[in-house]
């Protein structure tokens, strides 16, 4: 890494992990002293040269090492940039630009609206409220946000999606989804 190019949150992950095992700091330890080739490495650390080449990929993934091909060997170097950086500048790395978590929360309610609903109608109500919630999400998309529905026309509208609108009205209202006043509904969020 130079100083131009910052290192992200997930480039330090990868150095943290890298790190993290015993074998490859003895790697790193040994490349100090200057470049080796797999088998060099293996004898002087008393591992196999298999085992030494899957520690290799991990740092080599991280950054921490380069490798470059000479006839037969592939001979490995460290990547002093990466090593030079200070702990404190790999801990106050900046985030990705897209948030993994977000991905995974997103795939996980595409999933639970694939297994819930068919062709627009709602195939049974979840047990798991975080499932439930997911479902009348989708429900309240069929509501303008901030118009009053009479609970006729609430009812119209949820019961060609699941018969048993009484209870997703009613739990919409419990989850502060729909808001009630009378006989008047809102949907609030």
């Amino acid at each position: 890494m130079t100083q131009k190019q910052a290192m992200t949150q997930e480039q330090a992950l990868k150095v943290f992990k890298a790190l993290s095992d015993m074998s490859r700091l003895r790697i790193v330890h040994s490349l100090i002293k200057g470049e080796m080739y797999t088998e060099l490495l293996a004898e002087c650390l008393d591992l196999t040269p298999s085992t030494v080449s899957f520690h290799m990929k991990k740092l080599e993934e991280a950054g921490l090492i380069d490798s470059r091909k000479e006839q037969y060997y592939t001979v490995y170097s460290l990547n002093r940039d990466v090593l030079a950086e200070s702990l404190l500048d790999i801990a106050s790395a900046e985030p990705e630009q897209i948030d993994e978590q977000k991905i995974k929360e997103e795939k996980y309610r595409q999933k639970v609206i694939d297994s819930f609903f068919e062709y627009g109608k709602l195939r049974s109500i979840p047990v798991q409220r975080k499932k439930k919630l997911i479902c009348y999400e989708v429900i309240a998309q069929h509501f303008v946000p901030g118009r009053v529905y009479s609970e006729k026309e609430l009812n119209g509208i949820i019961a060609p999606i699941h018969a048993d609108y009484c209870t997703i009205r009613r739990d919409m209202i419990g989850e502060g989804i729909l808001r009630r006043d009378g006989s008047e509904y809102v949907r609030v969020k």
